[in-house]
């Protein structure tokens, strides 16, 4: 999901991160801890990302940008169900978030939840109709649905 993939969201991530120490870390820790998370995220290490961003995330699971960049590291480490529950909080507090709607979307059409992932999919490609890849995902989660539904399997 990370390769080519951008996130919608925050230029300055740093600014999402309260300057009040949390118990489980303070500011600085939680943002040290997401920028490694981040590096090792583009270095391809998605496993060990998400590692250090649940630790950050557990500090401050207010904090969207580290919320999102954890779903992504566990979307991209094969952990769909986990990723879609983070993208899920992300789209609860913010509906109009077209990368999380997509980010949901796609860890739910890998968890198997083709008509779930379509609904997110397509407020997604509507939100950003410029966003070939959108579109292009979810014109694959519905052939999967038609597949199914002519094949007779759920």
């Amino acid at each position: 999901m990370s390769k080519g993939s951008t996130a919608s969201g925050d230029s300055h991530p740093e600014e999402n991160f309260p300057r009040q120490p949390s118990p489980e870390g303070s500011a600085d820790d939680v943002h040290a801890w997401y920028r490694r998370g981040m590096e090792l995220l583009g270095r391809g290490s998605p496993a060990a990302a998400a590692q250090v961003l649940q630790r950050a995330s557990t500090a401050e699971p207010g904090s969207r940008s580290v919320r999102e960049a954890l779903a992504r590291a566990q979307f991209d480490a094969g952990r769909y169900a986990e990723a879609a529950d983070n993208f899920r909080v992300i789209v609860e507090a913010s509906p109009s978030d077209d990368y999380a709607n997509f980010g949901l979307g796609l860890a739910l059409a890998r968890t198997g939840d083709h008509a779930a992932a379509a609904e997110y999919l397509a407020l997604a490609a509507a939100m950003r109709p410029d966003a070939a890849h959108y579109a292009e995902a979810l014109r694959s989660v519905r052939a999967t649905l038609r597949a199914r539904k002519e094949g007779g399997v759920g």
